[in-house]
């Protein structure tokens, strides 16, 4: 073959606005057919029961490969969803990788068997962690490239330009059905808000197939056109739509975007037009649902198909070249797949690897620092005001974000006010020290606060969010539960998220009611991944939350309202070191009678109980749990096994409340040693209601308390 006729030979480009060269075309067809060789493999393997999962990106390889080809991997960052493979090619991965993901090989180098496929992680070529959950992505590509624009503005970073790029970019893709999802809108909302003195270089590509498994456009989106609907959002965010399933089109307008972006550190939206030509996924038939002469439509806006036209059109290639790149992808695609079932499936024995730090562990003895008290005793609140204090003082990549978190969003005038910080004032001042790039307000969103949160924390922000009542979490649930806590098991430690989330919990405020006094502690210990603490004490409190701010798993940190002014745990600040290690309780007054296992406010119910039994010639032993994940089942069972009588009091419900999983485990482990039923005390299986009078019936009280005492003693 001449070199006039080779397939990468460059030549002369024959339109006006044509950027591409034969070289860069053949680049794109390869791509994009090889996307399409493994869609085709994968569908023959799955039915031979040798790949578990398969999902078809068929349809939108054009506007896929059109951007990752002009993105730079290692400096740009992409976050992708299920159909994304042909951008995942883009960014380094080949058949092979994704044959391994899907047959859940050992070596599956972005999961380690753990996922299914097309859920890529590479740190080293800036590929985020791609999640299955609608609309997830969003929030954590948000603040990937919130991340990006604090190292831009936080000067103290030491070598802060190994973090990041001052043009760089970040592309988020998702479908037109997660657009329906409450996170898309709070993700631009979010990055159409200056933060500092830039709002954010993201980019939003949705992916328009019309179909949300059998949902069509018109039952999910309103009007139909979701560029339409996001046109309230220029002229700060760049909105284009497309024709996805024409690669040259998708290619110039991708160039017009990046470029955009790059240039003014500001948001884009593209919507391109693509098609699905597949069902959804192996478990779907999409015949079900639409009808024949769609589906042949579709396949005549196949964009391959298109490619391949234009290209023998054009006279870039001739049909015995591009047929001799067909059967070569074909035969590499082929022996990547014979070469994967080759290799052994994940190991069981690695099931527990990497739900948390492989290599800090906040429950070890470096966790463990002497007191070096100073200064006038703190409350809990004001304790942890000045931890916050001194941990920013030591470590500029830490970052305080939330609703109200700052003294005043409006820096103008700052002096001109005594600032808020907080509801609670926790952080007051903070912002006043450390500038606006480290402490901000974010919008009341509690998704965006968390999920945000975790983009930062992928890019190494040691980010410490506020969610100002816990009552108020939920919305953030699908952050927390599915990415924070998830991310680092998921993706084989090749991301991790080590944030800290703050917030408010507990009753016996005497008029908080429903909204403002419930714990549901329990329900988050039921998250593999995610630590989480409950200090008593102003000491405690300090130490817990050095701890929290620097090991590198993500926590969730419990602060007690009413304990925030409490006189009860006051005391003198114990120096800019001083940790306590995580699963490790503490003996707040030893006992020989029996043993109350407690945690929270309940410390101090339970400490005023024993001082009434003592009265009474009954010897208390109160154990403060400190932190519910992980648990200090040792200093539990030691104190269990010496006293033979046990009462567990805990703020939560007493059904499923997080007492009755201690009381489960005392009678399971510790059996042999007791001398009476396991006794709980918990609230009523009740929300906290609003008149002082009901939420004392609700709670646990002292009385309460003292009464299963006598009873487990008496028995």
């Amino acid at each position: 073959m001449s070199a006039k006729n080779s397939v990468t030979a460059p030549i002369e480009r024959e339109e006006k606005n044509l950027v591409l060269s034969k070289a860069e075309l053949e680049k794109a067809f390869r791509l994009m057919y090889t996307s399409r060789a493994i869609d085709k493999r994968e569908k023959i393997l799955k039915a031979q029961a040798k790949l578990y999962f398969q999902m078809s990106g068929s349809g939108h390889e054009g506007i896929l490969v059109a951007a990752g080809m002009q993105l730079k991997p290692g400096y740009d960052y992409i976050l992708g969803y299920y159909r994304d493979k042909a951008l995942a090619l883009c960014y380094g991965s080949d058949a092979y990788e994704i044959f391994l993901d899907g047959m859940a090989a050992a070596s599956a180098p972005n999961t380690g068997g753990r996922q299914m496929p097309y859920h890529f992680a590479n740190p080293k070529k800036n590929v985020l962690p791609f999640s299955s959950p609608v609309g997830s992505q969003f929030l954590r590509a948000t603040g990937a490239a919130m991340a990006g624009r604090l190292y831009a503005q936080i000067k103290e970073i030491s070598g802060r330009e190994k973090f990041y790029h001052e043009d760089e970019v970040v592309l988020v893709c998702g479908g037109d059905g997660a657009t329906s999802e409450g996170e898309f809108w709070e993700s631009l909302n979010r990055s159409c808000i200056k933060l500092g003195n830039s709002y954010l270089p993201i980019i939003f590509l949705i992916e328009d197939n019309q179909y949300a498994i059998s949902v069509p456009l018109e039952a999910q989106t309103a009007g139909g056109n979701i560029s339409k609907l996001v046109k309230g959002f220029e002229p700060i965010m760049l909105v284009r739509e497309v024709d996805g399933c024409d690669f040259v089109q998708s290619y110039q307008v991708m160039q017009e975007v990046i470029s955009h972006v790059r240039k003014n550190h500001s948001p884009a939206l593209v919507h391109a037009h693509v098609i699905r030509m597949d069902s959804h996924s192996e478990s779907d038939r999409q015949e079900d649902y639409r009808p024949k002469e769609e589906l042949e439509q579709d396949k005549k806006n196949d964009p391959l198909a298109r490619l391949e036209k234009y290209l023998l059109e054009k006279r870039w290639f001739s049909p015995d070249q591009l047929e001799q790149i067909k059967n070569q992808i074909e035969k590499e695609t082929e022996e990547a797949a014979e070469k994967a079932l080759l290799e052994p499936k994940a190991d069981p024995k690695t099931i527990y690897n990497f739900v948390y730090s492989p290599t800090v562990d906040p429950t070890s003895s470096k966790f463990a620092t002497e007191p070096k008290f100073e200064g006038q005793p703190l409350t809990l609140a004001g304790m942890i005001n000045k931890t916050l204090m001194d941990e920013m003082e030591r470590n500029p990549k830490i970052v305080v974000a939330g609703e109200d978190v700052a003294d005043c969003s409006k820096e103008a005038q700052m002096d001109k006010v005594p600032g808020k910080g907080g509801v609670f004032k926790v952080t007051k001042n903070l912002q006043r020290k450390f500038g606006s790039a480290r402490v901000f307000n974010t919008p009341l969103a509690e998704a965006a606060i968390v999920g945000t949160g975790v983009g930062m924390g992928y890019r190494g922000i040691k980010y410490v969010g506020e969610i100002q009542f816990i009552d108020y979490i939920w919305p953030a649930m699908n952050q927390i539960h599915d990415e924070l806590a998830l991310t680092r098991w998921k993706s084989n430690n090749n991301w991790s998220a080590p944030i800290v989330i703050r917030t408010t919990y507990g009753g016996y405020l005497g008029g908080g009611s429903t909204y403002h006094s419930q714990t549901r502690e329990s329900i988050f210990c039921h998250i593999p991944g995610l630590r989480v603490v409950l200090p008593s004490t102003g000491l405690d409190a300090c130490g817990l939350l050095r701890t929290a701010i620097r090991c590198e798993d993500p926590v969730l940190f419990l602060e007690h309202k009413k304990l925030y002014f409490a006189v009860e745990g006051r005391s003198p600040y114990p120096g800019p070191d001083f940790m306590i290690p995580f699963g490790k309780g503490s003996i707040r007054k030893s006992g020989k009678d029996v043993s109350i296992i407690t945690y929270g406010i309940l410390t101090w119910k339970s400490l005023q109980a024993a001082e009434t039994l003592s009265k009474e010639g009954i010897d208390v032993e109160v154990i403060d749990l400190r932190t519910v994940n992980p648990v200090d089942w040792g200093m539990i069972f030691d104190s269990v096994k010496k006293t033979g009588k046990v009462v567990v009091v805990y703020e939560d419900t007493r059904f499923c409340g997080y007492g009755a999983e201690i009381a489960a485990e005392i009678a399971e482990k510790c059996f042999e040693y007791l001398d009476a039923p396991v006794t709980r005390v918990a609230s009523e299986d009740l929300f906290v209601a609003y008149c002082p009078a009901l939420e004392e019936e609700i709670l646990p009280e002292v009385h309460d308390i003292v009464k299963a005492v006598k009873e487990v003693v008496n028995y």
